[in-house]
């Protein structure tokens, strides 16, 4: 799929992958709608996009609300006309075990993180069948693929997001729209600190920022810059590919789920570098 000249949607456009998305579609010539629901982040992001020439929309939105996905695609189609690329990106993590998650608390992280992308699929992949052209990237996670201790709603969702994607794939096979499927492990971003998009009724504290280097530390992985994911994708976009897979651990460890699932042995730690 040739990408210039081409109208992309990213949410979770205000920061981290999300950005680095909007930045290099810019870069590719083509225009991008970025949503968020972080008003003030999203204003900077396009503005400074727009100062340096872009045709760029920003629009605030809360993907975990149909209605808000639907006025993003209607402000999408009345600016641009249409959609080629969307990327279902805009996502949460709460770092806490299951069985500490309050119900309301699990509701948000379904909201953004999975409903959030069933919301965009039935907005714009319309439009992409209609037209007979077009590509889908939703953001996932190595979480997607296997499992640790104390993420479990994260975990749950992104799961999920892996098997909408590799159903959707399926279903619009023919059609010439592209699914993809992002699975990245750490990157250099602040979905550590995503609690501070909390909705307020839940209470929760003020995110702590941990430096990148401690996150480092502690997952025993290197972090990838932003921009690094945002060419891979550009790269499955382009070649029509399904899975993007940022770290050779996370075959690993999908290796070795995939191994006790044969063997029927109970789930162990993810193996690690």
């Amino acid at each position: 799929m040739e990408i210039a000249g081409r109208v992309a949607v990213v949410t979770g456009a205000a920061s981290g992958i999300g950005l680095a998305l909007a930045e290099r579609f810019v870069a590719e010539g083509m225009s991008v709608v970025l949503a968020d629901v972080e008003q003030g982040a999203l204003e900077r992001a396009s503005s400074r996009l727009a100062d340096g020439g872009a045709r760029v929309l920003g629009v605030r939105c809360d993907v975990g609300d149909p209605a808000d996905v639907a006025r993003l695609r209607d402000r999408t189609v009345d600016a641009f006309g249409t959609v080629h690329v969307l990327c279902n990106n805009a996502g949460v993590a709460a770092g806490r075990p299951s069985v500490k998650t309050r119900p309301e608390l699990w509701r948000w992280i379904v909201d953004v993180n999975l409903l959030g992308v069933a919301y965009g699929i039935h907005a714009f992949a319309p439009l992409m069948i209609a037209q007979g052209e077009g590509h889908v990237v939703n953001t996932a996670s190595e979480a997607g693929l296997a499992a640790s201790g104390l993420l479990g709603p994260y975990h749950a969702t992104k799961y999920a997001v892996v098997g909408l994607s590799e159903s959707l794939s399926l279903e619009l096979a023919g059609t010439g729209v592209g699914v993809s499927c992002l699975c990245p492990e750490l990157v250099d971003t602040k979905i550590f600190e995503s609690t501070r998009n909390a909705p307020a009724s839940l209470g929760l504290p003020p995110p702590a920022q941990i430096p990148m280097a401690q996150i480092e530390q502690l997952m025993s992985s290197k972090a990838l810059r932003p921009a690094d994911v945002a060419e891979r994708v550009v790269d499955a976009i382009r070649a029509n590919r399904f899975w993007i897979i940022t770290h050779e651990i996370s075959l690993r460890r999908l290796k070795q789920r995939n191994e006790d699932l044969e063997a029927g042995r109970n789930p162990r730690p993810p193996v690690q570098p």
